[in-house]
């Protein structure tokens, strides 16, 4: 994928739709790739004013999606029975995302 297209599907089509939903809690997160730092891609959140969060290079343990992965794997692998296939595991892992997912009302 190229700048342009990082541009074009993934800025356009879905930061835009995060962004409004969170509203001005909203912090944009990628990583230090070098197609993430594009020219376009800088010029493209720098004119919508959408505010990226500092990344340091070659940090993925700061990564907070680590966590939550983390612990989700630990909470599905606690389940007793275990899930043994995969609709078992997507629905699991749909269900422990539920329950431990903020809520805004």
């Amino acid at each position: 994928m190229a700048g342009h297209s990082y541009r074009d599907v993934i800025l356009e089509q879905h930061v835009h739709l995060f962004r409004g939903a969170m509203g001005a809690e909203f912090l944009f997160m990628d990583d230090n790739a070098r197609l993430h730092r594009a020219n376009i891609v800088d010029e493209c959140l720098q004119s919508e004013d959408i505010p990226r969060m500092d990344w340091p290079a070659y940090s993925p343990d700061l990564n907070p999606i680590e966590h939550v992965w983390d612990m989700l794997g630990r909470q599905i692998a606690a389940r007793q029975p275990p899930p043994t296939c995969l609709p078992e595991l997507r629905r699991a892992l749909l269900d422990e995302w539920c329950n431990n997912s903020p809520r805004s009302d």
